[in-house]
């Protein structure tokens, strides 16, 4: 199992970037894809809005309305489209696989290196 990041770094304020998911060895319409985030100092936290346990989506609500992922099953690929990017935006975001059901970041079992996003003011 492989998940490539790729698509991250500076961007201005206000910027648009759309992160690409690379993956092999599996099927992501199987699983749960997934993107995370985390900035110095701060603990991860997803930015992909799935529903959790609860059914109230899992995802930083200062993202919410502003970046969607999609996946494309022909080319066992997935995106993180970013818009409206804000300095705190800036971190190290990561791609991740987990079993259906997942939405919190203990549930994911794979997670890709990462890719560097920085938001410049």
């Amino acid at each position: 199992v492989q998940l490539v990041e790729s698509g991250g770094g500076l961007v201005q304020t206000g910027g648009s970037l759309r992160l690409s998911c690379t993956t092999s060895g599996f099927t992501v319409d199987d699983y749960v894809m997934a993107w995370f985030r985390q900035a110095p100092g701060k603990e991860r936290e997803g930015v992909s809005c799935i529903n959790s346990y609860d059914g109230a989506p899992y995802c930083a609500d200062s993202v919410r309305g502003r970046f969607t992922t999609s996946t494309d099953s022909a080319k066992n690929m997935v995106y993180l489209q970013m818009n409206s990017l804000k300095p705190e935006d800036t971190a190290v975001y990561y791609c991740v696989r987990g079993p259906p059901g997942a939405a919190v970041p203990g549930d994911f079992d794979f997670w890709g290196q990462g890719t560097q996003v920085t938001v410049s003011s």
